[in-house]
């Protein structure tokens, strides 16, 4: 008989994980289909079971297989046994003063090494729309230099079903679905017979959408499909920094809104505040926006910029914005810039902005100046990060 040293140590192996059961929530149609091959349905039945699938999950936003009382009691049973409904899990949500809701949500790990990457989300009710910020990254790689979300590296990339999961819990938590009861917010959140919370997707979270965009694509897809979530792709806005190569190819495949993230109109300051510009200049960029396929005055480019205080904000720049758009249906945004613990910049006073609204505006396009929302709760344009408990830590610093 062998003794162990007294000293020794047990061992530590550690112990495998067990393996979820996949989620039918944010599944593609083929990808349900391809499910209920792998559980030995005919052919002839697929179809048939992935439209009832598809309207539980998507239009009903159902929770548990028992409540779909149209697909039969076996195969209903045997859905729960080999799969789950998940959705990323709500780890924290705040509300504004202004209405706005953001969520910090919590993603299911994607491997043994993945301990549950965490993404912001945020809902902005209006008197006529809801609008969804989601994200596409779990942080970004690109390091604009004005916007707080590229302070975090870059995790992953989030796959179609946890793009699509944020909508779908955003709309549970909104009694965003038929049957469902809507939260008492004092009637901030639209209402009314037909009306939907949520009508409007924008592709403007955390991360790079374009260098995700196989997908983005694919989750706008399900978005958009008339038999469930039932979102028009004219109300869905993706808005990338440039990555010049995907431009077309989002267009020609998927044809959302596009919307541009262009913040200078000169090459050498760009460089500093969006640095993917050192490898797609804005003469390419403009150029890709003018061969977007689909773009027209009715269906405009948006051009966001961020007004910086005395970096970007001088009448010379609003002509010379003007002058590089033209050709291009487009309409500007102008997001007066919103703070966060330790940045570089300040917002321009809100006569600078309104001079260079109305320089554009006289030129003959639309320049609104974005109302900033949920800047109390970081909430607003460039301020999601999802390490939220280390960006609270910091606020309170800044504030000693």
């Amino acid at each position: 008989m062998t003794m162990s040293h007294p000293d020794a140590k047990p061992s530590l192996e550690a112990e495998p994980i067990p393996e979820a059961k996949p989620s039918l929530t944010g599944m593609t149609r083929a990808e349900i289909a391809d499910a209920l091959r792998g559980l030995g349905l005919p052919e002839r039945e697929i179809r048939m079971r992935v439209s009832q699938l598809w309207h539980w999950v998507y239009f009903r936003g159902a929770r548990d297989f028992g409540e779909m009382l149209n697909v039969s009691k076996a195969l209903r049973q045997t859905l729960a046994e080999r799969f789950e409904l998940r959705l990323p899990e709500i780890v924290e949500e705040q509300l504004s003063v202004d209405g706005t809701r953001k969520w910090l949500l919590r993603l299911a790990p994607v491997d043994a090494l993945d301990k549950g990457a965490e993404v912001e989300c945020v809902y902005i009710p209006e008197s006529d729309r809801g609008t969804l910020c989601v994200s596409s990254q779990v942080g970004c790689t690109l390091n604009c230099s004005f916007c707080h979300t590229g302070t975090q590296k870059l995790v992953r990339n989030l796959t179609t079903a946890e793009i699509v999961g944020q909508l779908l819990v955003a709309r549970q938590r909104l009694g965003d679905f038929p049957d469902r009861e809507r939260p008492d917010d004092g009637g901030l959140v639209p209402s009314g017979e037909g009306v939907r919370a949520i009508s409007n997707i924008v592709f403007m979270g955390m991360g790079e959408p374009l260098y995700n965009i196989d997908n983005v694509m694919a989750a706008i897809d399900v978005m958009a499909d008339g038999d469930g979530l039932s979102l028009s792709k004219r109300r869905i806005t993706v808005s990338t920094s440039g990555v010049v190569p995907q431009i077309e190819r989002l267009g020609a495949e998927c044809g959302p809104a596009l919307a541009i993230s262009l913040h200078s109109v000169r090459d050498a300051l760009r460089n500093e505040l969006v640095p993917l510009n050192r490898k797609y200049p804005i003469a390419e960029l403009l150029q890709a926006c003018r061969d977007y396929p689909g773009a027209s005055n009715a269906r405009r480019i948006t051009f966001e910029y961020v007004m910086l205080k005395g970096v970007n904000d001088s009448p010379a720049e609003a002509r010379e914005l003007v002058r590089l758009l033209k050709g291009v249906p487009a309409k500007i945004n102008l997001i007066p810039f919103n703070p966060w613990p330790g940045a570089p910049y300040e917002c321009s006073d809100w006569e600078t902005i309104e001079r260079f609204s109305d320089i554009v505006f006289n030129a003959g396009y639309a320049s609104p100046v974005r109302t900033p929302r949920g800047r109390d709760i970081l909430a607003a344009c460039g301020q999601l990060k999802s390490e939220t408990e280390k960006l609270r830590a910091r606020a309170r610093l800044a504030a000693q």
